[in-house]
């Protein structure tokens, strides 16, 4: 579908929500909206936290989902926009949900032999000293959330224990992850084609979201300073964890780099951020796409998708 055939698409950017990442998704939503009007593209915002926004959404035909975190990024409002018989932007429900929820991403590579740290799920009855003892350090990390929220650093009994009432506080389920000594990349999907990776330095303990949302001092490297060989195998292993998932269109796929040269998957995103400090139009920049050409290729993705997905 090409420019001349969107613009006869009545389209809706659903941005904002209820979730925790509220602001990054205006954020982002705002960011696409202006994107879409620079192509001379009709596009209505609609923020699902008004109380009429299901009504307002009804004159649209395609949406783009800009909303990050739960009722957006984990399958519910792809169910809703199915019901309605709205197309929409990205993964499918399925994909959608798998994605968001850490643990069941972790356990379904694990199954199939994907590269991926080791976990446990933290409970109130957890023995602390023991997790401890088994990997020495771990990021805590309720298991919906995003942007590092809730997230943090454990690495003796007391400190996972109040990690993990910190991340309780975002989440009914928590997990603590092996902690990858090592730098951290990040490896944006459109279509089939994985975009030049990023490799990410920061001066805080970890990316958290103050380094990815607020801090001018975050170090973004693209190109990332692997080498071919190296390129193509971080490509393909973020396109097998994001294809495992069942997920489709684009994305974003988190990995770190252990001192022994391999390559571990962290997670994947099924609504990257689009603000100013976001990652994958970073990458697609440096693939020669600017953010409206990103937008529209994403609209045009997602188009194809939906014969897949209903």
């Amino acid at each position: 579908m090409n420019l001349a055939q969107l613009r006869e698409v009545p389209l809706a950017v659903l941005l904002g929500g209820n979730s925790a990442e509220r602001e990054v998704s205006l954020q982002s939503g705002k960011t696409v909206v202006d994107a879409l009007r620079s192509l001379d593209l009709e596009v209505q915002a609609v923020d699902p936290a008004a109380p009429a926004w299901a009504a307002e959404l009804k004159t649209a035909s395609l949406a783009f989902i800009a909303l990050h975190g739960p009722g957006g990024e984990d399958g519910s409002m792809q169910g809703a926009l199915q019901t309605l018989g709205i197309s929409y932007t990205g993964s499918g429900v399925l994909g959608s949900a798998l994605a968001m929820d850490k643990k069941r991403s972790k356990q379904l590579w694990q199954g199939i032999g994907l590269a991926t740290g080791g976990f446990v799920t933290l409970r109130p009855s957890t023995d602390w000293q023991s997790v401890i003892d088994r990997y020495g350090k771990v990021f805590v990390k309720p298991t919906c959330e995003g942007s590092s929220i809730g997230m943090s650093i454990a690495d003796n009994a007391t400190a996972l224990h109040s990690a993990f009432e910190l991340a309780c506080e975002y989440g009914t389920e928590v997990l603590a992850e092996q902690f990858i000594e090592g730098p951290e990349y990040t490896v944006a999907i459109l279509g089939d084609e994985a975009l030049p990776s990023i490799r990410l330095e920061t001066d805080n303990e970890f990316y958290d979201y103050d380094a990815k949302y607020m801090s001018d001092e975050t170090r973004y490297h693209c190109p990332s300073g692997l080498d071919d060989r190296e390129e193509a195998e971080i490509a393909a292993l973020s396109l097998w964890a994001f294809r495992s998932l069942g997920c489709a269109v684009w994305g974003r796929v988190d990995l770190m780099r252990a001192g022994d040269g391999r390559f571990f998957v962290l997670e994947v995103n099924t609504v990257p951020g689009m603000t100013s400090h976001s990652l994958v139009p970073m990458a697609a920049a440096a693939a020669g796409m600017g953010i409206p050409a990103l937008v529209q290729r994403i609209l045009q993705l997602s188009l194809e998708a939906g014969q897949k997905y209903g």
